[in-house]
């Protein structure tokens, strides 16, 4: 049987879930149908899930489906939870990205179809709740084609939309207006159509289907159904799209290849990774080699061994034990399997191969920096445990001990922040406090810069740095591999790149190059230890001279206005230091495109609905980030000062830091 692995995506409170029980209901896998308010969906499987009605961890569920398994992932909506839709991202065959009939195209949704179509990743929109008060159908459409992508392929229409008997009828092929409806839609990508079309003859309805089979399943145009999750309207036919449009998983590698897209624990507390197969087979008992690539693009390698692989979607026999999975025991390519026994993996790693990791990021990292500490302070170690282990499940967690105790962690937003607390109090059992937040900026070196330190004047070897202009982080030799032991290298390497997480001001350090020019040692006294002490000095006097200047987090935006309020709302943004790149005449007005800080954008919001009479649109969405002007802010340092000599002696010193 061949497989599709189809992920479910959308804003949050599209209806996400709720489609994925129906589909799930329509096709006999549950008997009733469960429910997001209630906290009985078969996906939202926490504590924390299910009583706030949202999807925080990528679920897997599967059904059949004619002649193929459906692997079917339900992703969180909230933009504050991205790391799991990156993850899922990477993994699937084809997507459908839900949206609401209500409230349209909404930002989170653009954001997604942004990847979706870079990634060329064949892609059914459904339109859900059509049975609502407000549904809208032609005038979201054509928001869709302004908004989302112009490659959009109606299938149908949607009868008495708003109202409890709200329907979809497909198009007829063999109607000349239903014919003629989506050849438009798919002429640009088939001359044939085109043709008919110019020469106003009625399109081949036989051709027509292949023509969308083809272009849908290359990802050239996006076919659009309307439906409702909760009536169970539009959803045979979303059903009949999946089986006839989109692509099953393609040919096995020849070399064995999985990818880790999730991690959870089980109720006994044990790691358990799910895996996506390439190529060649895992079994049970099987010792794997798991391949991560690290932010600053350096590739490293733990191993383990398989305890226990189930496969999704396998058949379960009645006779057997209850929840044993028999049949195929072997994840293949296409497949998806749930394992445990590799306590080392995180999110994102690849089993039996590295290739394919090449550390593109789809979503921009989290600038939000909290300080969590425990009520209980006696806690803290406990706590700081417990941050780490809820990092390995997402890789844009980061944590770093703060200056006063606490554990700092970088977040998306607010609603992350109570999940965040809810999981250390119910799972770890750890009450904890956060402190404010604060935006996190970055430092990129302005010039070249070096520094030196011999052996013998304090320190126990010898290390010289360069450091200049370069693309993430960049550590280079310029000396023999064998003019030290490898652990030393090792030692000055690992220590270089910890160092740089905090620059002349304080923040994390990008688009750098490191070159060791000089190194020593004095046998047998010099230790590792004595090169993770040296080499953070060095490198920030280098840093010093080359000097660095800090960038602030933006958004890229998007506000529509009234056009007789065009004037007031760009000066406006202007003086809050927005780039304006361009404004647009749209039916409603205008609207008005550029790049905004960070730190601003709040005020922007409270003050638009005064200066547009309560009518203006904002959306916005990651936008990278920008130099700043005038005197940059700065974080606590944490690593005792190696800019200051003395300070940073004094540092070492203390018993606690001694290597």
């Amino acid at each position: 049987m061949q497989t599709v692995n189809l992920g479910i995506l959308a804003h949050v409170d599209a209806g996400k879930t709720s489609l994925t029980e129906r589909l799930l209901h329509s096709t006999g896998v549950i008997d009733q149908l469960g429910s997001v308010d209630a906290g009985t969906t078969q996906t939202d499987t926490g504590e924390i899930e299910r009583r706030r009605g949202i999807t925080i961890r990528s679920a897997v569920t599967s059904f059949a489906l004619r002649d193929r398994q459906v692997n079917l992932l339900d992703t969180p909506g909230h933009s504050d939870f991205v790391a799991e839709v990156e993850r899922a991202l990477g993994v699937l065959d084809a997507a459908i990205l839900v949206l609401s009939a209500v409230e349209g195209v909404q930002p989170h949704s653009r954001r997604i179809m942004r990847i979706l179509r870079s990634l060329r990743l064949p892609t059914l929109i459904f339109v859900n709740k059509i049975d609502r008060v407000g549904a809208r159908t032609d005038e979201l459409v054509a928001d869709v084609r302004r908004l989302l992508t112009p490659a959009v392929a109606p299938l149908g229409t949607v009868h008495a939309p708003g109202t409890s008997g709200a329907a979809f009828r497909l198009y007829d092929p063999r109607s000349g207006g239903d014919a003629n409806r989506l050849a438009e839609a798919l002429a640009e990508h088939d001359d044939r159509l085109l043709a008919a079309l110019v020469d106003d003859l009625p399109p081949d309805p036989s051709h027509l289907d292949e023509a969308l089979r083809a272009q849908a399943t290359a990802g050239q145009v996006h076919p659009l159904l309307f439906g409702s999750a909760l009536s169970g309207a539009g959803v045979a036919e979303l059903l009949d799209s999946i089986a006839a449009l989109l692509p099953t998983s393609p040919s096995a590698e020849p070399e064995p290849r999985a990818r880790v897209f999730a991690v959870e624990r089980d109720a006994a507390g044990e790691r358990v990774a799910y895996l996506r197969g390439y190529g060649g087979q895992f079994r049970t008992r099987q010792r794997v080699v798991a391949y991560r690539r690290e932010p600053d693009g350096r590739f490293t390698a733990t191993r383990g061994r398989i305890t226990r692989l189930d496969l999704v979607g396998a058949a379960v026999d009645q006779a057997g034990p209850p929840g044993r999975a028999h049949g195929p025991t072997a994840l293949t390519a296409g497949h998806i399997a749930r394992v445990t026994g590799l306590t080392g993996v995180r999110l994102g790693d690849q089993l039996g191969s590295p290739a394919g990791l090449d550390g593109r990021s789809y979503f921009p990292a989290p600038t939000l920096e909290l300080v969590v500490r425990p009520r209980d302070p006696a806690r803290t170690l406990a706590l700081h445990a417990a941050l780490l282990d809820i990092a390995d499940a997402d890789p844009f967690l980061r944590t770093r001990v703060a200056p006063d105790g606490g554990t700092s962690v970088l977040l998306y937003g607010e609603v992350q922040r109570e999940v965040l607390t809810a999981t250390l109090a119910e799972v770890y059992g750890i009450e904890t406090e956060c402190g404010p937040g604060r935006l996190v900026h970055v430092e990129r070196p302005t010039g070249v810069g070096a520094a030196l330190e011999i052996i013998g004047h304090g320190f126990f070897g010898t290390v010289g740095f360069r450091v200049e202009p370069g693309t993430g982080v960049d550590y280079r030799l310029d000396v023999e591999l064998g003019s030290l032991p490898l652990s030393f290298h090792k030692a000055i390497e690992a220590a270089t790149r910890a160092a740089l997480d905090q620059g002349r001001h304080g923040w994390p350090v990008t688009d750098i190059r490191v070159t060791l020019t000089h190194s020593g040692y004095w046998s047998p006294i010099t230790t590792a230890g004595h090169f993770r002490d040296l080499a953070p000095y060095v490198l920030m006097q280098a840093l010093a001279e080359a000097g660095t200047r800090v960038f602030e987090p933006c958004r890229r935006f998007e506000a529509e206005v009234p056009t007789d309020r065009l004037g007031p709302v760009t000066s406006y943004l202007v003086r809050l230091g927005a780039r304006i790149d361009g404004t647009d005449q749209i039916a409603s007005g205008w609207r008005i495109g550029g790049l905004l800080p960070v730190r601003v954008e709040p005020e922007a919001q409270r003050r638009l609905p005064d200066l547009s009479s309560g009518e203006a649109l904002w959306s916005s969405a990651p936008g990278g980030d920008r130099p700043m002007s005038g005197d940059p802010p700065s974080r606590p340092r944490t690593d005792g000062n190696p800019f200051d000599r003395t300070e940073y002696l004094r540092f070492l010193a203390q018993p606690r830091n001694r290597s």
